[in-house]
């Protein structure tokens, strides 16, 4: 595997992890508020944005030279 296509399941993993985290944050704000995580709700959405947004950044950018 090569460090591109490394760095594309990476981002992916990344995504859903983040995702996942700010959907529990969402959906269960009592047990992230006794976790101590409520206040992180905002920039785990925010970050999963960003990283949405680089990831695709990066694959308009690396499309031409990514062998499948």
């Amino acid at each position: 595997m090569s460090l591109k296509h490394f760095h594309i399941v990476f981002l992916v993993f990344a995504i859903l992890c983040d995702a996942g985290f700010w959907l529990w944050m969402h959906f269960m704000p009592e047990d992230a508020a006794a976790a101590g995580a409520a206040p992180l709700k905002n920039y785990a959405g925010l970050l999963c944005l960003a990283l949405l947004a680089y990831g695709v950044w990066y694959m308009v950018k690396k499309m031409r030279t990514i062998i499948v």
